[in-house]
């Protein structure tokens, strides 16, 4: 089994060029800011993955989640890691400092989010949705909430999850039937929700439950959603755990990965109703939720690139190691281990170069991310969300989808072996499945892509940021013969993507079925090309670089020949997504339901 390493060099080269660390140093809030802070807190992160995460992970999967008599345990040593965790002050990186938390920018902690699910992905979901639940409240709710909830899950102290879905209602929450009645200054809520990560557990005094419940007045379908603080156990008056509210936890799902994080179904009301608290205004939870949900989904999306990240890590320690054949055209001599081998040498830069370029793509929303919520000037604050709306399901979904075939090359440089559990590489294989599924699967993502981020507003926000990625042809070309082909690969990449998102906008309110029809190639085509301008952008950074004073020229010659790979292998399929875009929407159609 391999040991994970944080890949400190290739994150502190995204932070400062993707998400541009010296800009967000600038923002509000974030003088203290600086490539010193950086090194030293993802050092100190990439301590606690590698030592006390990572270990856990292969027996946390072997383990998994255990549920008996509504009582969840995690798996053995989870409990003492997240003590760890929450002393260590990483529940409230990003937290604001009035609720204890430490107010640093999403340009530091996503990339830690990263290092923390490469090294543990189930563990690492139940602070991920505690984030969420601090980003919800924050926004929606009352002060008194924010009072009574807020320092205990800043601090760890508390979890949190969010609850959407019921049996009867997969993606569609217009069918949910949990209802909420008034009682007092509280209400009781009953239904059952299912899928609720982290819904049960004993890490924790206290889970904090956000729960989606229609009131009795209530209009019908998603207009008619409000939305609920629903804990575990109830809050006395000095804010310490009260009594066990009306929540049970039935069972919990036998999943294909993820196995120490428990997936629970959850009972609301079993002995009179669960006591929950309104947040915000009634009737608008759906609203609340997706500021929960699209801050989860950056998170999955980088999910996505940990997994990637560590299923490469775990391929090349075992191509190092594993010894079959001679090298190509010897006939003779001392066999060689199989990283000598030019197709294990394809997979593993394929693995490295899209794993690199989604990193590079996840930082660079993680900038926008912080601009869109710091920058002094309103007019750049909208521009910054717009494009971090945009980036948003391309992120979760390219990322995620990414990382499934990722994992599954990873399977095929072990061989035979790849496929037995012993050697773990299976184990990302299936906990990457996950990932293109939850908060919103591919399919949703990009239908969001193409109707609120591009069609809804005639592909503005979209064009625009093709207007900067073209800005990139001029230095491309003065660099030379050198970059003639990654000029041209970045050329017919982003003329793919103009020319799909242009149709895109002519069909989507003409031909809307025929839009939906080619919005996931939509999305695999923007993200494979925003992965290409990023990594055209590290190849002339590392040009420059390597003539300067100091200069890790190893770290630079291998970013330099990576983005040559990605822009000469991989960004040619641009050319075909945007074929299948502009051209394959009537065969996805042609075949009527009933002959299937």
């Amino acid at each position: 089994m391999s040991t994970y390493t944080a890949p400190l060099k290739d994150m502190q080269f995204a932070i400062a060029e993707f998400a541009g660390l010296e800009g967000v140093a600038a923002l509000p809030g974030c003088g203290e800011v600086n490539a010193e802070l950086v090194e030293a807190v993802l050092t100190e992160a990439g301590r606690f993955a590698q030592g006390v995460l990572d270990p856990l992970n292969r027996s946390g999967d072997q383990q998994g989640a255990q549920w008996r008599d509504g009582v969840v345990t995690a798996p053995a040593g989870f409990g003492e890691a997240y003590a760890q965790f929450a002393a260590a002050g990483w529940n409230g990186l990003a937290a604001a400092t009035e609720f204890g938390g430490q107010g640093l920018p999403h340009s530091i902690a996503m990339p830690l989010q990263e290092m923390w699910n490469s090294a543990n992905m189930a563990f690492c979901l139940c602070p991920m949705l505690t984030t969420g639940v601090q980003e919800a409240l924050t926004h929606h709710g009352s002060a008194a909430l924010l009072k009574t909830y807020m320092p205990r899950l800043v601090s760890g102290e508390w979890t949190g999850t969010m609850n959407l879905t019921e049996p009867q209602a997969g993606s569609d929450l217009s069918a949910i039937r949990t209802h909420a009645v008034p009682e007092g200054d509280h209400y009781r809520i009953r239904g059952t929700k299912i899928f609720i990560t982290w819904g049960e557990h004993d890490m924790a005094a206290n889970i904090v439950h956000l729960v989606l419940a229609r009131l009795p007045d209530a209009p019908a379908g998603v207009k008619g959603i409000s939305m609920f603080v629903v804990p575990k156990f109830t809050v006395n008056a000095d804010g310490s755990p009260g009594q066990r509210n009306d929540i049970r936890c039935v069972s919990i799902e036998h999943k294909l990965g993820i196995h120490g994080s428990p997936t629970c179904v959850l009972a609301y009301g079993d002995n009179g109703g669960a006591v929950g608290d309104l947040v915000g205004e009634p009737n608008r939870g759906l609203e609340y939720m997706f500021t929960m949900m699209n801050h989860a989904r950056l998170g999955v999306g980088m999910e996505g690139v940990a997994i990637a990240e560590r299923a490469y890590q775990h391929a090349l320690a075992y191509a190092k190691t594993r010894v079959q054949g001679r090298a190509i055209g010897q006939k003779s001599g001392d066999r060689v281990t199989i990283i000598h081998h030019p197709d294990v040498r394809r997979m593993l830069m394929t693995m490295r170069a899209q794993t690199e370029a989604m990193r590079a793509l996840g930082y660079y929303a993680a900038g926008a991310l912080d601009r869109s919520k710091r920058h002094p000037e309103a007019p750049e604050r909208a521009r910054q969300q717009a494009r971090l709306d945009l980036l948003t399901p391309v992120v979760k979904g390219w990322c995620t989808e990414l990382a499934v075939e990722i994992a599954s090359l990873g399977m095929q440089i072990h061989g035979g072996m790849g496929f037995v559990e012993e050697t773990g590489a299976a184990q990302y294989l299936r906990d990457a499945r996950i990932t293109t599924i939850y908060e919103g699967t591919t399919g949703i993502q990009a239908n969001d892509l193409i109707g609120r981020k591009v069609g809804a507003e005639n592909g503005t926000t979209a064009l625009a940021l093709m207007a900067d990625m073209r800005a990139l042809d001029a230095p491309l070309a003065a660099a030379g013969e050198t970059f003639a082909s990654m000029r041209a690969g970045f050329t017919l990449g982003i003329d793919g993507l103009e020319a799909a998102t242009r149709w895109l906008v002519d069909h989507y309110c003409r031909e809307p079925e025929a839009a939906a029809a080619v919005a996931v190639p939509y999305l695999k085509l923007f993200g494979t090309v925003g992965g290409g301008w990023l990594m055209a952008r590290a190849a002339l950074i590392a040009r420059e670089r390597m003539g300067e004073p100091g200069a890790d020229r190893k770290f630079l010659e291998a970013k330099l020949a990576t983005a040559r790979f990605y822009l000469e292998h991989l960004l040619p399929q641009a050319r075909a997504l945007a074929q299948t875009v502009t051209g394959g929407a009537a065969s996805t159609l042609a075949l009527d339901p009933a002959a299937f």
